[in-house]
């Protein structure tokens, strides 16, 4: 039998490229992060000593630990506030719901420049110290929407026969809720709280607007320092990220997996 050849399709072909290019500069990011040169444009030997002076920068370990802080405490805010919120809209039948769903999500449709305005000129009115608190409750506001939506398409396919049936059985509101209706949107809230965390730790322009002159985050230092040029310590930390990232990443797929086998 003759084997039959394979074609290679134009989409294959396009997809594949598309793809070499997205993730060609990220190659060359973690490359270089790996030069013995303090120019990334000459590969000159492998060495780590970027890495060690990156954990003996205390500026910027600093920044890492604040955007850490910053970006987990928002996250488990916006993830209480997230999931009430699209159980509260799920349940609501006012003919203003279309009105209220709009308004939910409008912090993600709003330019950040501009929010980063509005929330600035707000805690100027209220008399705030621009720091921590404000840093905080401005990537609470741009993270809860992301929760929401996540929790709100879950919550629309999910079968309310089984909230009656708990309810039935004597459960109250918060029994149901905590026994049955949570524990089916949790992939839905920690997928958004990944999404909200990625959100979080990349922002720049709202947290120069709201960011007080005590504190820094992770990334205003990065954008700050690569104004002068892109040093093999930013190359080294964005390794680093990127590796935090994808075990984030594998560690929920795993933890999903293992709940569909529960199941």
């Amino acid at each position: 039998m003759m084997k039959r050849k394979r074609k290679i399709s134009f989409s294959g072909i396009y997809m594949g490229v598309i793809f070499f290019l997205m993730y060609l500069p990220i190659a060359i990011v973690i490359l270089f992060s790996f030069n013995d040169s303090k120019l990334a444009v000459k590969w000159t030997g492998f060495s780590l000593q970027w890495y060690e002076k990156l954990f003996h920068n205390h500026a910027m370990m600093e920044a890492l630990v604040n955007s850490l802080i910053l970006a987990v405490t928002s996250v488990l805010v916006s993830a209480v506030i997230g999931t009430l919120g699209a159980v509260g809209l799920s349940r609501i039948h006012w003919r203003s719901k279309g009105v209220l769903e709009y308004i939910s999500i409008l912090p993600l449709m709003i330019p950040e420049i501009i929010l980063g305005m509005v929330l600035m000129a707000f805690f100027y009115l209220l008399g705030m110290p621009f720091g921590m608190l404000t840093l905080l409750i401005s990537h609470t506001i741009f993270c809860v929407p992301y929760i929401l939506m996540e929790v709100k398409a879950s919550l629309a396919g999910m079968d309310k026969s089984l909230v009656e049936a708990a309810r039935d059985l004597g459960a109250g509101s918060f029994r149901a809720f905590w026994d049955i209706t949570l524990p089916l949107v949790m992939p839905a809230v920690l997928s958004g709280s990944l999404l909200a965390f990625a959100m979080s730790m990349d922002d720049v322009v709202i947290s120069i607007f709201v960011n007080g002159p005590r504190t820094s985050t992770l990334p205003i230092k990065v954008y700050t320092q690569i104004k002068t040029g892109v040093t093999p310590e930013i190359n080294a930390l964005c390794t680093i990220m990127l590796g935090i990232t994808i075990l984030m990443i594998l560690i929920y797929s795993l933890l999903k997996r293992l709940r569909n086998k529960k199941q």
